[in-house]
């Protein structure tokens, strides 16, 4: 069960999301605590999981002043990775993802670790294509030959990101979110594969955010946006992390151990959430366009 978090807004420094606060990313790849049981209501999903850790890599993406994206992957836990804490006191960013990985699928290696780049792009998940052994030959033809060469790893989340770019990611992203889902569903459907696909996306251009809760079953893993300026409590006792006004964040879960509802909306399931600096999110209903 992996998580993440993107961020879009003034800048801020890293350690502001992924080390400082109570519930922050790096304490949720030691302690994630929410995930959707089939079944159960929206409003009572809490509970510690059956994957409570997420200690098979990580990754932070970041847009600075370059024309693409930073990025800093690794194999270890996050929690042990001195070099991220060092960066994340460091770097300051308008907008940036992060994600802590838990292998359901894919080997532990540097190249499966979320988030992908490419071009502007930054794209992660958390989730699985239920049944990927029977569908990714039939996916990865459906790759545009020119981006096929860059496919680094065998995790299903960097085949998505390849199919949504030859979709048209550049320039039409809720399309083309929409057309990787659908054509994903066709080959599930097409293999008898009856093992959902479970996929909370986040992909990132420099200027938006678009974030998708999406599941065949509709029994996703959890997904928040913040509302408003966010103080956050800090993890070591310290002094609040006051976040800009135009700040807007998506994460897995909240980044409080004991969090104000009204601070944070869960997104609905099968939608799509674009978010902008100083701008509010903008939830519409998304639906996979079979390709």
């Amino acid at each position: 069960m992996c998580r993440w978090l993107a961020y879009t807004g003034s800048p801020i420094r890293l350690e502001d999301l992924l080390t400082r606060p109570s519930h922050s990313l790096v304490d949720q790849s030691f302690g994630a605590r929410q995930l959707y049981l089939p079944g159960a209501p929206m409003t009572t999903m809490f509970r510690h999981h059956a994957w409570p850790t997420n200690g098979d890599g990580f990754g932070i993406g970041w847009y600075g002043d370059r024309e693409f994206p930073g990025q800093y992957r690794d194999v270890r836990p996050a929690w042990s990775d001195h070099n991220l804490q060092r960066l994340a006191e460091q770097i300051s960013s308008p907008m940036f993802l992060a994600h802590v990985r838990a292998a359901l699928g894919g080997t532990i290696s540097r190249v499966n670790c979320h988030p992908f780049q490419y071009g502007r792009w930054l794209f992660q998940y958390n989730g699985e294509i239920g049944g990927f052994s029977k569908v990714k030959r039939a996916l990865t033809f459906d790759v545009a030959p020119e981006l096929y060469p860059c496919i680094e790893g065998n995790a299903d989340t960097e085949l998505v990101f390849y199919l949504a770019l030859t979709y048209g990611l550049d320039d039409d992203p809720k399309t083309a979110l929409a057309k990787a889902v659908g054509r994903v569903e066709r080959a599930r459907a097409e293999a008898g594969v009856e093992e959902p696909f479970v996929a909370c996306i986040a992909a990132a251009n420099g200027d938006r955010i678009y974030a998708v809760r999406y599941s065949s079953d509709k029994n996703s893993h959890t997904l928040y946006h913040s509302v408003g300026a966010l103080t956050l409590t800090a993890g070591d006792g310290g002094d609040p992390i006051a976040l800009p006004a135009d700040g807007r964040i998506v994460v897995s879960e909240p980044l409080e151990l004991e969090y104000r509802r009204s601070h944070w909306v869960e997104l609905p399931e099968w939608s799509i959430t674009t978010l902008q600096a100083g701008r509010e999110p903008i939830v519409e209903d998304f639906v996979p366009i079979p390709v």
